[in-house]
Order: structure tokens, then C-alpha cells, then sequence
């Protein structure tokens, strides 16, 4: 994908139709200020993706929506410890922060939070806030946050039934049932999608030429009950587990692994209004990340690695007049670490205060935060954030920020079990980031669009260091990174059709070397059109994404690709619903990372391929909503 290609569509779409009114209103956000506020006060740069979104837009998955953000890269691999890893702003796929109902996901060995497991069934909205959020929740926020809230009841009776079927003999089933009155409101879903897949690799070697199948469970329940006026409390659980095929493709004989998955969050709360001028929250809650790999051909892919996570959160917010508010908190978190590999460490907790000062007045606001973690493995660290906006002219507002971040290091990285040739390093200190950004934002000519640039600058990168002698490698703070880019989202109707379109240019570079960083595209540009006709909606999707590097050293490169989508629908009634949309129409052949094959079993040589992306795809749904 060429730079002017992305140049055209952004010049293009706002002059369609001038006199176009705005399609959505302004929603609620909770996650950039860790409090329910307009959109419009949010002083991080926001994405949001309601319940409406998720199903208009027919998402197939969790990184099927995200995909669509600025400045987030997607990598699928079908390789041992199959993952999916999100770039945010070039940071690593372990800098971003992933909660469930305010619930941490991200996996105490790696880091990483297992967004490909979650079924978008299960998800009432997605906020993706982009840029540093330590000042508020911590370690792991460097390149934002991504917040998942599970589904909400409604007032009345409302069940729910779904039933899909497609290709890769691709099965899905939901049912679920939401309820309420003016005093208790629940949901309750389940689902099972089953799928055969398709083969991953390109040289599909041996066991690795079958089809790589997922089979999901999924379990979600949401219990919100008002007390009085002044006091409601409520629950959420989800539970998503399976098993997921993966091929073996850095074997010489390759196996044939699957994993055995379990990802699952509760949380629970309690709100109160204490005064007038002072609301109290108090939040619990428990995630669990179960990844059991089983291998009957090849003992290297017998491992597990499960984490349990603990936390309780204490939020108060402080009107102290009708232009400054003062938000406290307290936060503590412990994390346990269950393998069958010996680690030295398998426990470590986190305990944390901070305070946030918010100024709004005539033409101009402020925000002013501050937060200290005290962590048993690192010690202490402290996290600032300050932001200035100005309302420069009507619906055109100016907003300047600043924001500190830091990423703990992982249980591997610390306390991997040392081998011949690797060992963890437990005297790693946490990767350190400092950003700058400008943030320029309006509502004209009924367009909502922002235009966002920023830049980051990422100490002490943990990175993995051989000895040239020994062959031994262990983690490394050594490395340093710039992150700087630029983003644009634009919002509006364009002769009758919702348009949203999500365009970023991004620089990530390793400064010592000078090198891009790898995996991440350098330029993407997603584009959203839907449209009623009566009873009938129709809508397409264009993404495209610049090549990327697969290697530090900048020596592997993988193209860049564009792939179309189309939908449509069809209300049949008031409580039948068909949809089918097609992925890839154009049946693009594309790559998002490489896999290396040794040519013989002592690893004297090795060829790279490209691991193999689905596709042209269909899925046909009916969904059944009967009146009670």
C-alpha cells in the first residue's frame, strides 16, 4: 500500500455530502479517566465499540474489531504457543494493558492477554484507549489500554438465540437471556463455536499439512442490583475454554500439538454516594489464564502454564466544586504463576495509590495525575500524567498531554529456569516510557474527526542477549526504542451511508540500532460503509496495511496487503434477524509473520515462510429474539 493511497481516502471522504447530519451520539467512556465521562472530555484519544457496532459490523472475533483502531497492528501465528499479538502505537504486544470488567487479563508469564480465546457474544462495548495510562492503572499501560465490559441487562425480558454456520465448517451457537426492573438487571449467555480451520503453514510438512481446528465454550452472567438511591452493587463472571490446533513448525519432524485453553474474569462491586460531593467504589476481582499444550509426537510441546491474579480496587471521587474534581484510589493485585517447568519464584504482589486533579473552566480544562506502585519483585515506581485543553473555536478543541508509563517485567522474563542456553534474569528493572502528543478534535460539517500525533520515547527495553562464547542468552534491559506517529479517525454520513474511517502513520524504531521494529505496518487505513434499506443493510470493509519487518536486524520482509469485506442483513421480523457477511472477497494471499523450517534435524539451515492467513470466507447467521 502506497502513502498516497492513504492521502486520497483521507482528502476524499469528508467532501461526499456536506450537508449530511451526524449518525451516532456521543457515548459514554469509563476507561481513559477510570470514570464514566463524555466522550468528548476523555483527554486520551478513545475508540470506542458498542454493542450496536459489534453486531452491525458482524465481528468474528475480538482482533477482528481491533483491527479496525488506528494505530493497532494485528500478528496471528498457527505456531507452538499459538498467540495473537496487538501493537498499540508500535509498543509491545506486553505494554498494553487488558482488562475485563476492570479485571487485569494479561497473563503473569508472558505478559500477553489471549484476546483470539474471547467470543464477541460475551461483550456489551470495547473502549481502546491509545497512549500511556500508568498514571492510573499501573504497570503494562505504556501503549494504552483496552477495556472489554461483558453484557448488561435491560429492563423487561429480552431472550436471545443464534445459530452460524460457514466456511472451514464453521459452527456457531448462543443463547441468552436478559432481564430486569428499575431495582435489578441481569444477563446471562452461553455459546460453543466449532470450527475444522485451515492448514497454517506454507510448507506443510509432514503432520503440520492437516487443518488446524478451535472449539470455544463460552459462559458469561452480569448481576447489577440497586439497593436505594445511594448504594448498588453488582457481579459479572465470564469463562471462555477449549481447545485450539496449532502446527509445529519449527521442528525439522514436526508433532501435532494442540492447547487446552481456559481464560476467565470475575469482578464484583460496591458503589455509594457518601455525600453530596463524594461517591466510593469498591471493586474485587479474579482472572484466571490455563494454556496446557499437549503433544503426542513430540515431548519439547508438553508444557503448562497457568496464572491466577487477585485484586481490589478502592475509587473515590471528590467534586470539590462545580469546576475541580479530585479522584483517590488505592489498588493491589497478586499474581500466582502455576507450571510444570521449576521457576524460582511463582508469587509476587502489587500495591499502589494515586490521586488525579481534573480543572474545567471557561474555554480550558486540566488534568493532573500521580501514581506510586510499590511491587515485591522491582520496588517502587512512579508514574506521572498531565494534560491542557483549549477550546480554540466552537466544537474545535486543542488538547496537549503528557504521560509517563511502565511495563513490569514477566515471570519468564525474571524467573525462566535456567538451561543450557537460557535463563531468566531476576535483577531485570521495568521498561520505562515517557509521551508526548497533540491532540486536535472537532464536530463540523456534521464530521466527528480527530487528528492525533504523538511520540514516545521507551528506556531500558528488555530484550534477549547471547553470549557470543557460550550461547547462553538471558533478557537484557539494553535496548532503546522511539515510538512517534500520526493518527486520523473521521465519523459521518455520507449519502446515507455510516461512514468511519481509522488511517495511521507510524514510525517504531530501535534507536540504538536504528532498525524498525518488527511486525508492526508502518501505515494502515480501515474503512466502514453502512446502510438501512427498510428492512435490508448492506456494508463493506477495507483495510490495508504497509509491508513490515519480521526481524530486528530489518533483513526479512513481509509485503504489505489490502483485503475487502461485504455484509448484509435482512430483519425478517420483529424477532428474526438474517445476517452473512464475506471475508477477503478477493481472495488475497497475505502473510502477518514468518515461521523458519530447519532443513535437517541438527539445525544447520533454515528456511522462512510465511504463515498462511484464511482466505475468502462466508458465515450465514439467523438470530431470534422472541417478544415475552
Amino acid at each position: 500500500m502506497k502513502l498516497s493511497r492513504l492521502a486520497l481516502a483521507i482528502a476524499v471522504l469528508p467532501g461526499f455530502a456536506l450537508a449530511a447530519e451526524p449518525y451516532t451520539a456521543e457515548p459514554l467512556v469509563i476507561t481513559s479517566g477510570r470514570q464514566a465521562e463524555p466522550l468528548r472530555q476523555a483527554t486520551a484519544a478513545t475508540t470506542v465499540f458498542e454493542r450496536t457496532d459489534i453486531e452491525r459490523l458482524q465481528a468474528s472475533s475480538v482482533p477482528d474489531l481491533l483491527s479496525r483502531v488506528p494505530g493497532v497492528s494485528i500478528v496471528q501465528n498457527g505456531g507452538r504457543g499459538s498467540l495473537t499479538s496487538l501493537f498499540l502505537r508500535g509498543a509491545n504486544a506486553n505494554q498494553t494493558l487488558v482488562l475485563i470488567d476492570g479485571v487485569r487479563l494479561n497473563a503473569a508469564a508472558s505478559g500477553l492477554a489471549r484476546l483470539e480465546f474471547l467470543s464477541p457474544e460475551q461483550i456489551e462495548r470495547i473502549e481502546v484507549v491509545r497512549g500511556p495510562r500508568s498514571a492510573l492503572y499501573g504497570a503494562d499501560a505504556i501503549g494504552g489500554v483496552i477495556q472489554i465490559f461483558t453484557r448488561q441487562g435491560e429492563a423487561g425480558l429480552q431472550p436471545r438465540l443464534r445459530l452460524a454456520a460457514g466456511s472451514q465448517q464453521s459452527f456457531e451457537r448462543s443463547l441468552g437471556l436478559s432481564g430486569g426492573d428499575q431495582h435489578t438487571r441481569f444477563d446471562l449467555g452461553a455459546s460453543l463455536a466449532e470450527r475444522a480451520g485451515f492448514d497454517r503453514s506454507q510448507d506443510a510438512r509432514g503432520n503440520d499439512g492437516d487443518h488446524d481446528g478451535l472449539r470455544r465454550k463460552s459462559f458469561n452472567l452480569s448481576l447489577e442490583h440497586r439497593f436505594s438511591e445511594r448504594l448498588k452493587g453488582g457481579l459479572s463472571l465470564v469463562d471462555q475454554r477449549g481447545e485450539s490446533e496449532y502446527d509445529d513448525l519449527f521442528s525439522f519432524a514436526p508433532g501435532n500439538p494442540s492447547e487446552r485453553f481456559s481464560v476467565s474474569t470475575a469482578a464484583a462491586h460496591l458503589e455509594a454516594q457518601l455525600a453530596e460531593r463524594w461517591s466510593s467504589r469498591l471493586e474485587l476481582g479474579h482472572s484466571e489464564d490455563k494454556s496446557d499444550n499437549r503433544d503426542p509426537l513430540n515431548a519439547d510441546n508438553n508444557y503448562s502454564f497457568n496464572t491466577y491474579r487477585d485484586s481490589a480496587a478502592w475509587l473515590n471521587t471528590l467534586r470539590l466544586d462545580e469546576a475541580n474534581q479530585l479522584l483517590l484510589g488505592l489498588d493491589w493485585f497478586e499474581d500466582r504463576l502455576s507450571t510444570d517447568s521449576d521457576f524460582s519464584q511463582s508469587e509476587r504482589w502489587n500495591q499502589a495509590a494515586f490521586v488525579q486533579h481534573r480543572h474545567r473552566g471557561d474555554g480550558f480544562a486540566t488534568e493532573l495525575g500521580l501514581r506510586h506502585d510499590k511491587n515485591e519483585q522491582f520496588g517502587s515506581e512512579n508514574t506521572w500524567n498531565a494534560a491542557l485543553s483549549l477550546d480554540l473555536a466552537e466544537r474545535l478543541e486543542l488538547l496537549l498531554s503528557y504521560g509517563e508509563g511502565f511495563h513490569a517485567p514477566t515471570f519468564n522474563d525474571l524467573y525462566y529456569p535456567t538451561s543450557a542456553f537460557y535463563g531468566g534474569n531476576p535483577n531485570l528493572a521495568p521498561e520505562r516510557s515517557k509521551t508526548y502528543e497533540a491532540q486536535l478534535r472537532g464536530d463540523h460539517l456534521s464530521t466527528r474527526w480527530s487528528v492525533s500525533a504523538y511520540r514516545t520515547e521507551v528506556e531500558d527495553l528488555i530484550t534477549v542477549v547471547s553470549d557470543p562464547v557460550t550461547f547462553f542468552s538471558t533478557p537484557m534491559n539494553v535496548n532503546q526504542a522511539r515510538l512517534q506517529g500520526l493518527e486520523l479517525s473521521l465519523e459521518r454520513e455520507v449519502l446515507g451511508w455510516q461512514a468511519v474511517l481509522g488511517a495511521s502513520l507510524l514510525d517504531p524504531r530501535d534507536r540504538d540500532s536504528g532498525h524498525t521494529l518488527p511486525r508492526r505496518a508502518k501505515r494502515s487505513l480501515s474503512l466502514d460503509l453502512d446502510r438501512q434499506f427498510g428492512a435490508f443493510a448492506a456494508g463493506i470493509t477495507w483495510q490495508a496495511f504497509s509491508g513490515r519487518y519480521d526481524d530486528a536486524a530489518n533483513t526479512r520482509e513481509i509485503a504489505g496487503y489490502g483485503l475487502l469485506g461485504a455484509r448484509a442483513s435482512w430483519r425478517m421480523s420483529d424477532e428474526l434477524l438474517w445476517q452473512i457477511k464475506v471475508d477477503n472477497i478477493l481472495d488475497k494471499d497475505y502473510s502477518q509473520a514468518l515461521y523458519s523450517r530447519p532443513n535437517d534435524p541438527f539445525f544447520s539451515s533454515v528456511n522462512y515462510y510465511g504463515y498462511r492467513e484464511e482466505g475468502r470466507s462466508a458465515l450465514l447467521s439467523l438470530s431470534w429474539t422472541p417478544q415475552l
